[in-house]
């Protein structure tokens, strides 16, 4: 008879972010896959089968968690530029708050691995396209409501926009603590829309 599960999977996911974000893909022993999830070798490979597979799967996790909340939000908002200055303060504050700099876990997985892992670089790719959708579907909502300029193209924003929340994540890894950097950032940034 087959053993049953005694750990939640989603819990023992949520860890394996927190200690591959932490450390990297690279950086990341079995052994402190073991240590960090509280569980054995077994089942930890029963589980998730070996380290890339568990790491696909947490940064498949990790993707879906920030799509959500970043979807959610700008689908109930009633003023769009006003809920990505909300955005875009959460991720500044974040950084500032980072004491081990460790930016963003997609971003540094794109950073490492994608070049040369191919289910890496489809997660990346495939979370640029969707949270670029997700960008274009807001930005167009607010300028028919008359919140955001006209003068660009809506891809062109959401690019924009992405590429923008993407190298605040950046900037927190390599360490940046000035606050006003950041708000500098976003003042020029929300200047052009």
């Amino acid at each position: 008879m087959a053993r049953t599960k005694e750990f939640n999977e989603d819990q023992a996911l949520d860890k394996a972010i927190e200690i591959f974000w932490h450390k990297g893909y690279n950086g990341t022993s079995a052994q402190d896959l073991v240590t960090h999830l509280g569980l054995s070798r077994s089942s930890l490979y029963d589980t998730f089968g070996d380290k890339q597979k568990l790491f696909s799967k947490a940064l498949r996790r990790y993707q879906k968690q920030g799509q959500d909340y970043v979807k959610n939000l700008l689908d109930e908002s009633e003023d769009i530029k006003a809920t990505l200055t909300v955005i875009f303060k959460q991720a500044v504050l974040e950084s500032l708050e980072d004491r081990i700099t460790k930016g963003c876990f997609m971003v540094n997985s794109s950073v490492e691995l994608a070049m040369h892992d191919e289910e890496i670089a489809k997660i990346v790719n495939d979370n640029r396209a969707t949270m670029q959708d997700i960008f274009l579907k807001a930005v167009t909502k607010g300028q028919e409501a008359g919140k955001i300029s006209t003068k660009q193209d809506a891809r062109t924003l959401a690019r924009f926009i992405f590429n923008n929340y993407t190298g605040i994540r950046v900037l927190a890894r390599s360490g940046e603590k000035d606050k006003q950097a950041y708000d500098d950032i976003l003042k020029a940034m929300f200047s052009l829309f």
